[in-house]
């Protein structure tokens, strides 16, 4: 093929209409009319020769040939989208885009501080936050299409190799109560303690409530043995329902500073028991690295991480980060494999 069969326009209609479902909805994901989109999809599977498209369905699946090309489409406008963020990057952080990408309880909680400090120095910077399950948002960053993360959750395996994954900070789970709870009045509990007591949880299939149950197991909690009164789909809820007197959960410290500082919340410490779990920094040391992405890490992660702990292998992230933007930057640099 001498030509292109396809242009990005296209990939971009095919990727609209995998992702709504329907020609008429990607058509208005991407303000053009049905008719165009149809008419882009029927030259581009004539100029392929193939059908894109299984027509017998009300949703618009996708054939074999369809998913192939859209495989590709996908990695052919990531890489489009990393050159221009390349070409912006010359702006010296006169504008450009940082995307960073987090586990649903740090991209809540956390992540929202970091991007504040971040845009009051470089307010012209677009900041994007994806915020996902650890597994979605891993490959997010495997893939390019996020800077750079910090998650709670387990990371898949296969991307073990292809990622960097640093310890970044420790976060507390604390036990939390009614502030009219009896054990309220106490300065510590039992472990013994908390099989008496009614627990709200979030769905135990949710990543959050996984990595919960793991981390109170090393502490030789047996959540299994615990009485849940309901189960939830969002920390906030959780919240609401433990101050309202339905039960007790355990939630992150960084979820909860603003309900202890007005003491409708209250958090009991549980005797010779510390619940911590590692929050993970990821990136692709493969992908090309902003300069925005630069200075996130280097002036905004630091302040956030827990003190004196894993600094070294912090400051090594950085100089990473700062060793593929120049090899990224540089055009004769070359590289092995």
């Amino acid at each position: 093929m001498s030509d292109l069969p396809f242009t990005l326009d296209q990939l971009r209609i095919l990727k609209a209409i995998a992702v709504e479902g329907s020609f008429k909805r990607a058509a208005d994901s991407l303000y053009v009319s049905q008719p165009a989109v149809s008419l882009q999809v029927q030259n581009l599977e004539r100029q392929l020769d193939v059908p894109l498209f299984d027509r017998g369905g009300r949703r618009a699946q996708l054939t074999e040939a369809g998913h192939l090309l859209l495989s590709y489409g996908e990695k052919i406008l990531s890489l489009c989208q990393e050159t221009c963020r390349a070409i912006e990057d010359l702006q010296n952080l006169q504008g450009g885009t940082l995307i960073v990408g987090a586990s649903q309880t740090t991209g809540t909680y956390l992540l929202p501080r970091m991007i504040g400090q971040f845009r009051q120095k470089y307010p012209d910077v677009a900041v994007q936050l994806h915020v996902h399950s650890t597994r979605r948002t891993a490959w997010s960053v495997a893939n390019g299409q996020v800077d750079l993360a910090i998650i709670g959750g387990e990371i898949p395996g296969e991307l073990a190799e292809s990622l960097e994954i640093i310890p970044y900070a420790e976060d507390e789970l604390a036990l939390i109560l009614p502030v009219f709870h009896p054990f309220a009045k106490l300065e510590t509990i039992q472990k013994e303690d908390l099989y008496k007591l009614q627990f709200i949880a979030l769905d135990s299939q949710s990543t959050i409530r996984k990595v919960i149950d793991q981390v109170l197991a090393r502490c030789e909690i047996d959540t299994r043995r615990f009485k849940f009164e309901m189960e939830l789909n969002s920390i906030e809820a959780i919240k609401n329902a433990v101050q309202s007197g339905l039960g007790a959960a355990f939630v992150s410290t960084s979820a909860i500073a603003k309900e202890l500082q007005m003491g409708v919340l209250h958090c009991t410490p549980i005797e010779g028991v510390v619940v911590k779990r590692t929050l993970w920094l990821i990136f692709n040391p493969n992908r090309y690295r902003s300069k925005a992405a630069e200075a996130f890490s280097q002036e905004i992660l630091p302040q956030f991480s827990t003190p004196e702990w894993n600094h070294d292998m912090l400051k090594s992230s950085q100089k990473k980060l700062v060793a593929n933007t120049l090899d990224a930057a540089t055009p004769n640099s070359s590289s092995e494999g």
